[in-house]
């Protein structure tokens, strides 16, 4: 077996950065003007009066201070409430494409590398863009880039699993070098008129190329891979070809992303810090030689809770658990490896855990070391 490596990796985000306060503005006078168009309902009963929202609350909750958008005037708007995208068609390049692009472009100058290195494009993400043509084919099109491309969905750990597939075929022969994509464009699935989940993601994209025998002066050496799923309905979208045909016809923002987020918290916590202790003890390995954890950033509780279960230690340093959340909000599969792209400064045999889990659920764990 040659040896396989991270050899570099690329961001893209949009321009549109929301503070809280400017969300909690927007989101309170929304509830106003519900509370007032409904004063009688909600007085007979027939309707719950809507709450308003604080940046202490949405901070406390999330950790969360600041998010990039595609579209902050729209989102922002009481009237509107959404990002307002185009139409896609065929005659331009599609949003995840062009997010893939940008951060692919990063990837391959981080690498030293061009498409003509490339000999395979792998695109995980959490909300598909469509069902095909694949996305990983338009962004390898795109970019001029020879050999194959698919697309692949495995909720908030898609990246990971992504990274894992391209360990696998390079593995198995079928090529060196393969470019994993990661496009996160999560504000159009958010209903921004949730008190409990408007707050919580934002938009971009990570590109990270998986390459053998890499020369790469920004190399991490792939040391161990372990994933796991089980069924569970406590996060989960409904979008689907099939709600065009449904019996029970649900509304567009019923089959948005929901979530049970105290049974998340309480279920995936604990799985999560024990899966990545038996990893570690199955290599022989403590949790003092693992220099830095960059985890899923679904909010900064929950990456405190299974760093601290992990190490032993009540209050573990954001140098050691990383937390792009602050800056990037939850970026659903693509959040660890932006938190690995942003803090990434290991000295030479230093290792580290990339980890993302999420819906399924499922969890991915890949043990690098920085060469």
């Amino acid at each position: 077996m040659q040896d396989i490596y991270i050899a570099g990796t690329g961001l893209w985000y949009p321009k549109d950065v929301i503070t809280n306060d400017e969300l909690v503005h927007s989101y309170n006078t929304y509830v106003d003007i519900f509370n007032s168009k409904y004063q009688k309902e909600i007085e007979s009963g027939s309707k719950q009066m809507m709450e308003h929202s604080s940046s202490e609350f949405i901070e406390k909750a999330s950790g969360i201070k600041t998010r990039y958008v595609l579209d902050k005037k729209n989102i922002l708007d009481p009237d509107v409430m959404m990002p307002l995208t185009r139409n896609e068609d065929r005659k331009s390049l599609s949003i995840l494409a062009e997010a893939g692009v940008n951060a692919s472009k990063k990837a391959m100058k981080n690498a030293g590398l061009t498409v003509d290195d490339i000999d395979a494009v792998i695109v995980g993400t959490s909300h598909a863009a469509r069902n095909f043509p694949a996305v990983a084919i338009e962004i390898q099109e795109e970019l001029g880039i020879n050999g194959y491309a698919y697309d692949m969905l495995v909720g908030c750990s898609s990246t990971t699993f992504a990274i894992n597939n391209a360990y696998s075929d390079i593995a198995a022969g079928t090529c060196k070098t393969i470019l994993v994509v990661n496009p996160e464009i999560t504000s159009p699935g958010v209903d921004f008129r949730e008190r409990d989940r408007h707050f919580i993601f934002g938009d971009g994209c990570v590109a990270t190329i998986v390459q053998k025998n890499s020369s790469s002066k920004n190399r991490f050496k792939i040391l161990d891979r372990k994933l796991l799923t089980k069924f569970s309905n406590n996060i989960r979208s409904d979008f689907s070809y099939l709600n065009r045909t449904a019996i029970d016809q649900k509304t567009k923002d019923e089959v948005l992303f929901t979530q049970n987020g105290r049974s998340v918290f309480k279920e995936v916590c604990p799985m999560v810090s024990k899966f990545i202790l038996d990893q570690l003890e199955s290599l022989s390995l403590k949790p003092e030689d693992i220099s830095k954890y960059w985890l899923h950033q679904a909010n900064i509780k929950m990456v405190k809770l299974i760093a601290s279960k992990i190490t032993g230690k009540q209050d573990v340093d954001e140098s050691i658990a990383t937390l792009s959340i602050k800056q990037f909000g939850n970026l659903a599969s693509a959040g660890s490896m932006f938190a690995f792209n942003l803090y990434n400064d290991l000295e030479i045999g230093e290792k580290g855990i990339i980890c993302s889990f999420g819906a399924g659920y499922s969890v991915a764990s890949i043990l690098v070391e920085k060469c």
